[in-house]
């Protein structure tokens, strides 16, 4: 915990007539805002105690204005100069005293797409630009135009990040981050020295300063509200949870700490790996966040229209009167029923709770049935040591039963859905009745949209409607499938509820998504290198280069491998390639993993795929290295996807070395035994395809009880343990206690080891609030009971 004072609200700056999405605070007395309502506006201190600040709007344009950078005073421009830019793509610089009617400086033309992202280069002689046109551009001051483009991204760049004057980093939808050494520029292109893949979309990035203990170098923020924490060789060294939402930005304060702000409508400030101070605002999201390094406080813009500064100093906090509006609008905010899940009012705690019960930690939130019966929202401030009133929960219309006509039809909810920055929303119908992926397809459909937009679409209708339940019907007989895959699955629907129970499981998991063009193009890539180089005995001729085209056009139509060639090809470069050009291929082997050809395949010198993969993902570590983190992923992809056809399940039962590979490697990516660290030990990803192949294991001698030794359950279990023990993702325990669920009802449940499980099992249940943890635990604890 930080020893600093909390902050508290210094000054709400008001003048915006919407979003603000990009703040910049480069010195005491000025802040600068880009919104949606087309406007740049300067804010200048005007009266420091209590603060108060004087507006100008220093560009006017005629569309959505999304980033900005600011290039500090010089002998040239003595003023400094603002730079921004939106869903034109052109960027504008001018001076902080400019008035909408004066010409830019320089208009600086390349982009083609909304720039989302713009910083300036230490050194302050380069701008760098990230946009919707998945390019990053470099842009010289003394020259005004493009001198670079960053290339090889897959999806918009939603952020840039200068590291020095010669290493930019990149941010991107295509769950990348990429490194960028400038020096290394061919014809005006620049592509990435090396890449780290994340488990979701890249929204911010920010350096991460000297001293945390985590010994990170850079930090990530992104849709899925995690924090990831990363050193530049790519290995992930903590993460930061507490965000509900998206984050949108990421910065570091003078003093070491991180601070985010995300659509969860708060700002969050991080000391270590610790959320110490959660600042909720009276707003949808929390679009943009920046600190002011001379005096360490913050500025803040959100969907109201609003900059809202923050300040530790007793000298800089707001005047009482502006501290109370502040305070009620909080508390008199509207939170729909679908952010905070299901909520039973009548085991809701009285308002006197608030009076006797503490919260644990930074953040926590505390539903409150006031004696009105409305219900309300209270989240717990360490600094203030007590509760803060933050909203009132409200019906949703599906919730309260109310229905929503759209095209002369009604719905449980009709959403609004900004694709394009600048365009009109779209309308999204949805019905709890329906599958959120066919209603997202149909969606897609519809609007002539790309299908890659399938997952967040999805995720969309499911998290918007977290919580919202609809009366049974005869179709939920079959009960809820707890991976949230098939129709009747509902978000908030008690695994354990007696519809359905989850112990044993009885079908196997795959991991078979995958994005074919980056893929492929990856390998090509290292492969015209290998040619290059003139290294013809690991590169592809001309007939391997067909065969592996004809690889792609196999799997984009969902079709089985049959060729022994082809997949001895793809053996080859996960086996025989450098081992930092093992990723793509070992991505191409899960992918194939599902076909029967492939389960019954045997190398010559490797042997069968499931060693092919861990040998690929284990073997050639240059020395001082670690294991990788994403090839362990995709090796662990490999195993489990093995068990999708029967020759595969038959391969696994019959083959005692492949079961060991297979055993060995997860308690290689655990740490088993403590011989050598964890791989990954906070790599989603990773966790979730190793607890994917685990309860594979499990499922197999369950159905067919002679094909797994009992030595080799004990084993699995001893690894389950590992993750039961320490993680804290909702998906990767709820997987684990599946699997070790399963392997309770095979080594019997009255056995010592699964009696042995019972603590475990509890403090897993304790650890993660998440009702199909819950219920999984329950089923678990009434099997060893």
């Amino acid at each position: 915990m930080s020893g600093q004072p909390g902050f508290k609200l210094s000054a709400q700056l008001a003048g915006h007539d919407a979003d603000v999405r990009d703040v910049l605070f480069p010195s005491p007395d000025l802040v600068l805002s880009a919104s949606r309502d087309h406007t740049v506006r300067a804010w200048k201190l005007t009266s420091p105690s209590p603060p108060a600040f004087e507006v100008s709007i220093t560009n006017q344009g005629s569309e959505f204005i999304n980033s900005l950078a600011y290039l500090p005073p010089s002998s040239e421009y003595p003023q400094g100069l603002v730079v921004s830019a939106g869903t034109d793509s052109i960027i504008d610089v001018r001076p902080p005293t400019s008035t909408p009617a004066d010409n830019a400086d320089r208009l600086l033309i390349g982009h083609s797409r909304n720039v989302c992202a713009l910083a300036v280069l230490p050194g302050e002689r380069h701008i760098i630009s990230g946009s919707w046109d998945h390019s990053a551009r470099v842009w010289s001051v003394d020259k005004w135009e493009s001198e670079v483009t960053l290339v090889d991204h897959q999806g918009a760049v939603w952020d840039v990040l200068p590291l020095d004057e010669n290493t930019v980093v990149t941010g991107c939808a295509d769950k990348s981050i990429r490194i960028f050494d400038l020096r290394k520029a061919i014809a005006g292109k620049v592509e990435p020295r090396s890449s780290i893949y994340t488990p979701d979309i890249v929204r911010a990035l920010c350096r991460v300063p000297p001293g945390h203990p985590s010994g990170a170098e850079i930090a990530s923020a992104s849709n899925d509200g995690v924090i990831r924490l990363w050193k530049l060789t790519g290995q992930q060294v903590g993460e930061l949870r507490g965000h509900e939402s998206f984050i949108y930005c990421l910065t570091a304060l003078p003093t070491g700490e991180l601070v985010s702000s995300g659509e969860d409508r708060t700002v969050r400030i991080w000391s270590g790996f610790e959320c110490i101070q959660t600042i909720t605002h009276p707003a949808i999201s929390v679009w943009s966040v920046a600190t002011c390094a001379a005096n360490g406080d913050i500025a803040s813009g959100s969907s109201d229209g609003v900059i809202r500064v923050f300040s530790r100093s007793s000298d800089r906090v707001a005047s009482p009167a502006t501290l109370a509006q502040f305070d009620e609008a909080v508390k008199s905010s509207a939170i729909p029923q679908q952010q905070v899940g299901s909520v039973n009012k009548e085991k809701l705690p009285g308002p006197e709770f608030l009076q006797t019960k503490s919260g644990t930690k930074e953040g926590q939130v505390q539903m409150i049935k006031e004696d009105n019966g409305s219900i309300t929202a209270h989240q717990w401030s360490m600094s203030q040591q007590q509760w803060v009133n933050v909203g009132t929960v409200v019906d949703s219309g599906a919730s309260s039963g109310r229905k929503v006509e759209y095209n002369g039809k009604t719905w449980d909810y009709v959403f609004d859905v900004a694709i394009e920055e600048g365009q009109p929303s779209l309308k999204l119908p949805y019905n709890l009745s329906e599958n959120p992926y066919d209603r997202a397809t149909k969606f897609l459909n519809d609007n002539e949209l790309p299908i890659s937009y399938l997952d967040q679409v999805a995720n969309f209708i499911t998290t918007n409607t977290q919580g919202a339940t609809i009366g049974q019907t005869s179709d939920d007989a079959g009960g809820a499938d707890p991976y949230g895959t098939e129709s009747r699955y509902r978000p908030g629907d008690e695994v354990s509820s007696g519809k359905a129970r989850v112990i044993p499981q009885r079908d196997y998991l795959d991991i078979t998504a995958a994005k074919y063009e980056p893929v492929f193009n990856k390998i090509l890539k290292v492969n015209s290198a290998l040619v290059a180089a003139g290294r013809k005995d690991y590169s592809l001729n001309p007939t391997a280069q067909h065969a592996l085209a004809e690889l792609r056009h196999t799997l984009e139509a969902g079709k089985p491998v049959t060729d022994e060639t082809t997949i001895n090809i793809v053996v080859m470069m996960c086996t025989q390639w450098d081992y930092s050009d093992r990723l793509a291929p070992l991505d191409v082997l899960r992918c194939i993993a599902p076909s029967p050809a492939v389960a019954k395949f045997q190398h010559p010198s490797v042997g069968s795929i499931i060693q092919a993969a861990v040998a690929g993902a284990l073997d050639g570590v240059p020395a001082g290295s670690e294991p990788n983190e994403n090839m362990s992923m995709m090796a662990a992809r490999t195993i489990a996807n093995l068990f999708k056809s029967a020759p595969g399940r038959k391969q696994i039962g019959s083959s005692k070395s492949d079961v060991d590979t297979a055993i060995s490697f997860f308690e290689r990516v655990l740490g088993v035994g403590g011989r050598t660290a964890p791989i990954g030990e906070f790599n989603r990803n990773l966790l979730v395809a190793l607890a994917t192949a685990m309860l594979n294991f499990a499922v197999l001698p369950s159905r067919e009880s002679s094909c797994v030794a009992r030595q080799v359950q004990v084993r699995l279990l001893d690894a389950l343990v590992k993750i039961l023990g320490k993680q804290n993702d909702g998906e990767v325990v709820f997987r684990a206690l599946v699997a070790t669920g399963t392997l309770i009802t095979v080594v019997g449940p009255a056995s010592p080891e699964a009696k042995s499980l019972k603590e475990l099992i509890k403090g897993a249940g304790d650890r993660v609030a998440d009702d199909r943890v819950k219920g999984v635990v329950a089923e678990c604890l009434e099997l060893i009971k």
